[in-house]
């Protein structure tokens, strides 16, 4: 007996395949509002939060995990959610043929695989090609925001967007008291915090073009 197909979430679950041309974000929310993205938006906290307490701006959760994803895309049609979206696939896939240039207004990287293994850590999101990758889609003036755990990585990817012409640095906010279990930016972080691991964070601003 074939196990039934996954319940149909669109327009709150698309995948890459899905789509024939970049997004158009007004047609895509329904709206003009601005666009930010969650970039591994995993089970969907920072997405869910972010767009309640934000209806004014527009997220897009991409999500290389289906699973994980359709979780996220589950939580955002329970509560009919008009102004965040999961896109499953690759992200950098997404950056490069789907996500058009300067359209976007903040993006959001939060506890990215560190990929331990010396052997495996090619796999890191975080190089020079993802970084160029930010620059591109990000609006002159949009933020990145990223976070980790892992004190090494949070290094590499310091180095990265420091040594990048296209970013500068900025002093993120500093941490705050949660009020209640869901008051985090990720599940993953309210682990982390509750075992006492210190959070690594980062702020960097797309810097405008200089035309000479």
């Amino acid at each position: 007996m074939k196990p039934a197909p996954p319940p149909d979430l669109k327009p709150f679950f698309l995948t890459l395949d899905d789509l024939d041309a970049p997004i158009d974000w007004p047609r895509h929310f329904g709206n003009d509002n601005p666009v930010e993205v969650d970039i591994g938006c995993g089970r969907g906290m920072h997405l869910v939060n972010a767009a309640l307490a934000n209806p004014d701006v527009n997220y897009l959760g991409i999500e290389i995990d289906y699973r994980v994803g359709r979780h996220g895309a589950k939580r955002l049609k329970k509560r009919e959610m008009p102004n965040a979206r999961v896109l499953g696939g690759d992200v950098r896939v997404a950056l490069e043929k789907y996500i058009k240039p300067s359209s976007v207004a903040a993006a959001h990287v939060y506890f990215p695989d560190p990929w331990w293994k010396k052997k495996h850590r090619r796999r890191r999101l975080f190089t020079d090609e993802f970084a160029d990758q930010l620059a591109i889609v990000l609006q002159p003036g949009g933020l990145l925001h990223s976070w980790t755990d892992v004190e090494d990585y949070f290094e590499v990817i310091s180095a990265l967007l420091n040594h990048n012409d296209k970013f500068e640095s900025l002093t993120p906010p500093p941490e705050r008291e949660s009020a209640h279990e869901l008051d985090y930016t990720t599940s993953f972080e309210r682990k982390k915090r509750k075992y006492g691991f210190p959070i690594h964070r980062g702020l960097w601003r797309r810097l405008p073009e200089i035309h000479l």
